[in-house]
């Protein structure tokens, strides 16, 4: 059961519904970040007449009963959606978020260029990779909390906040200590443990579909994050495996207007790993845009061709600078009619 605060319910009519839900038995959990207070009920089976109580409380706009297995990420917990905020950037409002960088920080030169370049190019986020999840234990596994630190001095050359993938629990404060934003990639969606301390941290969280998971099971990951009191959280559709082996993976549009039906959180895709060819980064930028998507994350090289990772699926600078143009002009016209999605 869910319990939706009225967006003018203060704070003592808050503690005051979490008081008796606990002098009750059940276990609570409050979420307020990214939009109208929620709070989430669990433990003993509910008494019948507790929904008809709750509603009744000041403060209280309405008590919500799902049958869904993700209870708070369901979209009828915050019907208008919920914003997450990375220093100043919104995911969740009326303009897509560009997220650009490379797969893997290189080395110094490599990541101040691409930094600036992207920057100039009109990205909002920089990514980059300083711990790298490898199919084989012999690929490049990035440069660890070296690349962490070459992360940090770029965002202060640039002013762009920072996303890097976590991929170990022992390795989560280490990461939240230089990173605006932690990304779960793929591999880890279901990694509960992790899941879980990184919901601790607080920090904004990027969380990428698994390549094998269903669009449930990516929302029970995202429940993990906000059980733990975390609602700061962005997915990201990133592609699915399939059959065909012309492309890296493929990419799952159906899952942009789907999981924004389904759920209050953001939603932005990954068209390089769903592709994994560069020609086609930008035509399926556009479509996810034009499918509702509050954003995009994109690889970005000077040289890919020279990358240390991924450079198949890697685009220019100057291609991401008229990506970018684009985005924005699609945005203009499609805004009205996605409003309602």
């Amino acid at each position: 059961m869910i319990v939706r605060m009225s967006p003018e319910a203060d704070d003592r009519q808050r503690e005051r519904i979490l008081h008796l839900l606990r002098e009750r038995g059940y276990e609570v959990m409050a979420l307020g970040r990214g939009g109208s207070p929620v709070i989430g009920v669990n433990g003993k089976p509910l008494a019948e007449d507790l929904p008809a109580f709750l509603s009744g409380q000041p403060g209280v706009e309405q008590v919500v009963q799902t049958d869904r297995a993700y209870k708070l990420a369901a979209r009828e917990v915050r019907p208008a959606g919920t914003v997450v905020r990375v220093g100043e950037v919104a995911f969740g409002g009326p303009e897509p978020v560009i997220i650009a960088g490379p797969c893997t920080v290189e080395d110094r030169d490599q990541l101040l260029r691409t930094a600036e370049a992207v920057r100039r190019a009109g990205a909002s986020m920089l990514r980059g990779g300083a711990f790298k999840p490898r199919t084989s234990p012999y690929s490049f596994q990035g440069l660890g909390e070296t690349g962490l630190e070459l992360l940090a001095e770029a965002r202060a050359l640039t002013g762009l906040p920072v996303v890097t993938e976590v991929l170990d629990t022992e390795h989560v404060e280490l990461v939240a200590e230089y990173a605006d934003m932690l990304q779960i990639g793929s591999r880890n969606m279901m990694n509960f443990a992790l899941l879980r301390r990184v919901a601790a941290t607080g920090k904004p969280v990027l969380l990428k579909r698994g390549f094998a998971a269903t669009i449930e099971e990516w929302l029970l990951s995202a429940e993990y994050l906000l059980a733990g009191g975390n609602d700061q959280i962005v997915l990201c559709e990133r592609g699915v495996r399939g059959f065909d082996t012309a492309t890296r993976f493929t990419l799952d549009l159906n899952a942009v207007p789907l999981v924004r039906q389904l759920s209050h959180l953001p939603v932005i895709v990954d068209p390089s790993h769903g592709t994994g060819r560069r020609e086609l980064v930008p035509p399926m930028s556009l479509a996810a845009v034009a499918a509702g998507a509050h954003g995009l994350i994109i690889e970005v090289h000077p040289e890919p061709e020279q990358a240390l990772v991924d450079g198949r699926q890697t685009i220019t600078p100057e291609t991401l600078a008229d990506l970018v143009r684009r985005v924005r002009a699609l945005n203009a016209v499609t805004a009205g009619v996605l409003a309602g999605v």
